[in-house]
């Protein structure tokens, strides 16, 4: 019985594990698609991007991200430098 006590918390520990691991991989590929968004596109480009509505699919990963503080930190030390370095660039910020 103890056998499969155990057993079933290292299963679990897994999937855990393995679920933290697919998110970590899913906001990498989310931060790096953004990151290239900003380095692609040209000045002219983000003026005319700031001003228009967010598509569904980026209100839903700016909710995720509001929900989840943890994955928020992770995201925004991926994508704060180059960002904010275009956005200077592009006289977005002073």
């Amino acid at each position: 019985m103890l056998k499969r006590i155990g057993f079933l918390v290292v299963v679990c520990g897994m999937v855990a594990t393995g679920l933290a691991i697919g998110q970590g991989r899913m906001l990498d590929m989310v931060a790096n698609k953004v990151v290239t968004k900003y380095q692609n596109s040209t000045c002219e480009q983000l003026w005319e991007k700031k001003g228009q509505p967010k598509s569904a699919e980026e209100q839903r990963a700016v909710q995720f991200l509001r929900n989840d503080p943890q994955a928020r930190q992770a995201f925004l030390n991926q994508v704060a430098g180059p960002i904010a370095n275009k956005m200077f660039e592009c006289g977005m910020i002073p």
